[in-house]
């Protein structure tokens, strides 16, 4: 599924109406959408309360067209307007049977905490892709009451309509005053922030719903979620036939002193994702109390340098005669920071021995090593893996500007750098040279634990190994990793998962892709209820207002 950012929703809306689908169309199909999702929500709509709030831009001219339709199923709808609006989609829902007011008319919000009150459906018209400024004014204030009412013990049902006001359809940051919706309602395809945190978290269950745009419109654009059956077209093949050199060799340059459980869990999740046969090059005075902890992989002990648990320039022949029989490589992982070592990575990655490979992962102190070294160059196709304070040094900037940036930095990293790229976080992002990008749907507390940067990095060494190309072996790997999380927590629960118990559910999560075992039926999203039945009437406060006949403005 595509994901788009505010600029191509607009660039797509344009190129509909050069196509001969006007805005006006697009907006029918969008109000009547949502429309369709409040009836979803409440089961039945005779006599139901529904507010629509209601902005001054297209946003709020979905939510009017939805308004009306609701009104003609038989609902109770209240319009309550930030601006005055005097338009055909206001007129339209009056007409209808809705009852409208604003902000304007409404002294000291009497008639917008009646409205909530006694809501069962709360529409989110307010703001749309293009809000820039933080909220503030009149709208803190709807903002504010509307949060009231969802925190009651029996709140109404919120559906937002494309994106839950003050929520960044491109980096998914999130205004303070934000309130989380049960669901939204987005159009043609997701934006990009509702699967970017914050903005993941205040989108409830997100529907995508086409509203008219040509067929092909979007073919050109290169963002797109990560779902599972993306992820399952990726999945090497296992032939009957199939020995351990079928399926790759990893050579993994990891470990030093202070952390030699490293190359242990990258090396116990290579296999786990699949690879023929995993080579751990370690410093000589750490291995042979490593052996037990992974007893399928091959050993390469390389010199220490200088001091025991550090590796140097002097492994490098070594590691040369290893990479000849080697499928991919992976490196960084645990390496440490000493200077032998960043000298090490520097010539290992621009040897000519790394021409053959499809692909290295480098990770961790590697790309602390190549931060520290701007114009670093590379004989073979790169994956790097970074997570956001690897991001902040490799790109000279703050962990904020990282966070905030998740998508375009990544990208254009991934271009600058003609590398794979794998920023690592709620909702990793994963972008390729040539500017196509996906966004992980699936964002695990329990992934946030030390070590798990490590199995991923070996899930995508083995993926690598087993012949597929970079960008496809990243993407499948972050897939795996996110859901053997997801699959760790079930079992362990998220605060207790540790790093090995990611790498032990990664089998699983390839034997479920594969289909090897039943589909496990999804916990569904918030908003699908029925709504709580409200003891209390829409009535109450400026009858004028917002009392039976529509007001004269």
């Amino acid at each position: 599924m595509k994901l788009l950012t505010a600029a191509e929703m607009r660039d797509l809306e344009q190129r509909a109406a050069d196509a001969g689908t006007s805005t006006d169309e697009l907006m029918e199909q969008a109000g009547l959408a949502v429309a369709q999702e409040c009836w979803m929500q409440l089961g039945s709509l005779e006599d139901r309360r529904i507010v629509a709030l209601v902005g001054p831009g297209a946003n709020g001219g979905d939510a009017l067209v939805a308004a009306r339709h609701l009104a003609e199923w038989g609902a109770q709808v209240r319009c309550y307007a930030l601006r005055p609006r005097d338009d055909q989609r206001w007129r339209e829902a009056l007409q209808a049977g809705a009852v409208g007011g604003d902000l304007a008319q409404d002294d000291n919000f009497e008639a917008l905490d009646a409205l909530m009150h006694g809501a069962e459906t709360v529409i989110d018209g307010l703001l749309g892709t293009g809000r820039s400024r933080p909220i503030a004014g009149d709208l803190a204030q709807i903002m504010q009451r509307l949060a009231a009412a969802r925190s009651r013990t029996v709140p109404p049902k919120l559906i937002a309509v494309d994106l839950p006001s003050g929520v960044d359809a491109d980096s998914g940051r999130a205004d303070p005053l934000t309130v989380a919706a049960d669901e939204t309602v987005t159009f043609h395809a997701p934006k990009v922030g509702l699967y970017l945190q914050p903005g993941a978290s205040f989108a409830g269950a997100v529907q995508a719903v086409e509203i008219g745009i040509p067929a092909g419109l979007d073919d050109h654009l290169g963002t797109e979620l990560l779902e599972r059956r993306a992820a399952k077209a990726l999945l090497p093949q296992r032939a009957p036939d199939a020995h351990k050199g079928t399926h790759g060799t990893l050579l993994i340059v990891a470990g030093s002193a202070r952390y030699p459980g490293a190359a242990i869990l990258a090396a116990n999740a290579a296999y786990r994702a699949g690879a023929g046969l995993v080579t751990v090059a370690t410093p000589a005075s750490l291995y042979p109390a490593m052996i037990s902890a992974a007893p399928e992989a091959t050993w390469l002990p390389l010199p220490d340098h200088d001091h025991p648990g550090a590796i140097g320039p002097a492994a490098l022949p070594l590691l040369r005669e290893a990479l000849n029989s080697a499928s991919a490589l992976a490196i960084g992982c645990g390496l440490g920071l000493a200077e032998p070592t960043a000298e090490l990575v520097h010539q290992l990655l621009s040897d000519p021995a790394l021409a053959h490979l499809p692909g290295v992962v480098v990770d961790a102190d590697a790309l602390n090593h190549l931060a520290a070294r701007p114009g670093w160059s590379a004989a073979a196709p790169l994956v790097l893996t970074p997570h956001p304070g690897e991001m902040a040094r490799l790109t000279n900037r703050s962990n904020d500007d990282v966070q905030t940036a998740r998508l375009t930095l990544t990208r254009e990293s991934a271009a600058e750098w003609q590398a794979t790229v794998v920023l690592k976080g709620a909702n990793t992002v994963v972008a390729a040279p040539d500017r196509r990008a996906r966004v992980s749907e699936i964002a695990q507390p329990a992934l946030a634990t030390a070590g798990t940067g490590d199995v991923l990095t070996g899930a995508i060494g083995a993926l690598l190994a087993q012949g597929l190309p970079p960008y496809e072996a990243a993407t499948l790997g972050v897939y795996l990793h996110a859901d053997a999380g997801n699959r760790a927590a079930r079992t362990r629960g998220t605060i207790g998962v540790t790093a090995g118990d990611i790498a032990e559910h990664l089998a699983l999560a390839s034997r479920s892709l594969a289909g090897e075992e039943p589909l496990e039926t999804p916990a569904l999203g918030g908003g699908l209820g029925l709504s709580g039945a409200m003891d209390q009437g829409m009535g109450g406060g400026l009858e004028s207002l917002f009392g039976g006949a529509p007001p004269e403005l």
